[in-house]
């Protein structure tokens, strides 16, 4: 580390000593939170009203997690919000790249049209009622439908996609296959797919978290509290501070009440984030490399 100091000239050694001190500020200031969020999640509301719980839990109780693991109505949130995940992931990581790779190709035509098409809709929108009138008439009301199809297939995602395509996958690449007689689907199954890991992998990343941290789909369209995804549990808890009677039942005062609903919100926070927290590390390999695709030409 001396050694490639020595070799740097001055000003890119300072460069190098205040971005590392910029970036160590900007971290702090990101993690800090979410740290207080879990200390707080096993120390005494009390304490934390006072200002004496900063940087390790005070007056420590796991009565908050005991709680939230007891109630039934998290575990279904949970239970939906996977299975809302995984079912819109996998037809919006379908659609984004069967939509993508046909406008990737030079031999499509209208392509630019349908480009042009494709992109006006990100402008410009019929609105929350149009889109409530559209997934009433096709019957989608109170299903889960409601909340996968509607946005899969971003116009936004297809582009990162498209673009990928276009700087990866050489026309060559076609042309040398199609030589050998394949044909599209197979040079698609066979050979574009296999390659495609890294944006697959980034997209799939867009598509958990965009379904896991989502609630107003189902806010509008859900009324069946036994669909409900976690997000929408956790806004009834958070916001509304509206806490499942059977998680109180043997609290009496509204003091005491007052406190564990507190600590109910600090556990429900963590335990809603821990399936992202392991999942990241995973796909962040990908993820970074897929972000950059279309940054470097040449």
């Amino acid at each position: 580390m001396n050694q490639l100091l020595k070799r740097k000239s001055r000003g890119d050694a300072w460069f190098d000593i205040i971005n590392i001190v910029l970036l160590t500020v900007i971290m702090l200031l990101v993690l800090f939170p979410l740290y207080f969020v879990l200390i707080a999640s096993f120390s005494d509301p009390n304490l934390i009203y006072s200002g004496e719980v900063w940087f390790y839990p005070k007056g420590f109780t796991l009565d908050g997690y005991e709680r939230i693991f007891n109630d039934s109505s998290i575990w279904i949130g949970y239970a939906n919000s996977i299975f809302y995940a995984g079912l819109g992931t996998l037809i919006g990581v379908a659609v984004t790249v069967f939509a993508a790779y046909p406008l990737a190709r030079k031999d499509l035509v209208g392509r630019s049209a349908i480009m042009w098409f494709l992109m006006v809709t990100m402008f410009f929108s019929g609105g929350l009622i149009p889109t409530y009138l559209l997934i009433k008439d096709l019957h989608m009301l109170n299903t889960v439908w409601a909340l996968v199809i509607p946005g899969a297939g971003g116009v936004f995602n297809v582009i990162i996609v498209r673009t990928f395509f276009q700087s990866s996958i050489p026309d060559e690449m076609w042309e040398a296959a199609s030589i050998d007689g394949c044909s599209n689907s197979r040079f698609f199954w066979s050979i574009v797919l296999p390659l495609s890991k890294s944006i697959i992998a980034v997209m799939v990343l867009y598509h958990v978290v965009g379904f896991w941290n989502g609630f107003f789909d189902a806010l509008i369209y859900l009324n069946d509290e036994a669909k409900y995804p976690l997000q929408l549990v956790l806004r009834n808890i958070l916001v509304q501070n509206q806490v499942n009677s059977g998680m109180m039942i043997d609290v009496e005062s509204y003091a005491a009440k007052m406190r564990v609903t507190e600590l109910i919100k600090y556990g429900v926070i963590i335990v809603s984030s821990l399936p992202l927290l392991m999942l990241y590390p995973f796909l962040q390999k990908y993820f970074v490399k897929g972000v950059m695709i279309g940054s470097i030409k040449g």
